[in-house]
């Protein structure tokens, strides 16, 4: 089935070169011209993902996200300008799935696109055909329903961010390098930097600390990270 994709930008060139390429791979596309118009088609048309532009005058991208992500886990890629360190984490810290900087290739843009629905659409390869949950102390993750809970609170992620916990539940005594991470959570094809990792790995820390695990994943210092103890 076709992916429906939401194009959000001010900019109707970035817009049109955005739709060329994703009609091109074979996705309906939708377009907002702004933040307000992103958000009626949020709750209107449902899309699979949204393409956001951080820098729109009224409600920016960052604001927009701030809203979704009250209600949805809806896969999130933020488009910007700038490529400023803060402007990234803080993307990924509101619960963005990834972030690309302008000028970008639209063919590195539909890879990364295709990556993060491929981890929300798909069984993970390495979780078994009849494995409907994976228990390790008070976690708990159901991969087939894209779930993860801490006792009986389900915790909100996003796809990169499920993505992530998953592959340390699945070898929970395993240290994983940020490469490592890197080829699991995205595609072979799609590049990301050890700064993006570090933050969807502070993103899932903080979202169980708010409900009271004092430690989901533990920093092996000069290695990578593991899962931690899950008491």
């Amino acid at each position: 089935m076709s992916k429906d994709i939401l194009i959000v930008d001010d900019d109707p060139h970035i817009g049109d070169v955005i739709s060329f390429a994703l009609e091109k791979a074979g996705m309906q596309v939708r377009y907002a011209h702004d933040g307000q118009q992103a958000l009626q088609q949020f709750q209107q048309a449902k899309p699979d993902l949204i393409v956001l532009d951080i820098n729109m005058p009224e409600m920016d991208g960052l604001a927009v996200c701030r809203e979704i992500r009250k209600t949805s886990n809806l896969p999130i890629v933020f488009l910007s300008s700038r490529d400023d360190e803060i402007d990234r984490i803080l993307g990924l810290e509101l619960g963005g799935d990834d972030y690309v900087t302008k000028p970008f290739s639209p063919r590195e843009l539909v890879a990364r696109i295709n990556a993060i629905l491929k981890r929300t659409q798909q069984q993970p390869a390495e979780t078994q055909p009849n494995q409907e949950l994976l228990s390790i102390g008070k976690l708990t993750i159901f991969p087939h329903q894209h779930r993860a809970c801490w006792g009986e609170q389900d915790i909100t992620l996003t796809a990169t961010e499920f993505a992530i916990l998953l592959l340390f539940a699945q070898r929970p005594m395993q240290v994983f390098s940020r490469d490592h991470i890197m080829q699991k959570a995205y595609d072979s094809n799609v590049y990301v930097s050890d700064r993006t990792i570090d933050s969807h790995i502070r993103h899932i820390r903080q979202k169980f600390t708010d409900i009271g695990c004092e430690s989901i994943i533990e920093t092996v210092h000069g290695v990578g990270y593991k899962l931690a103890a899950c008491k």
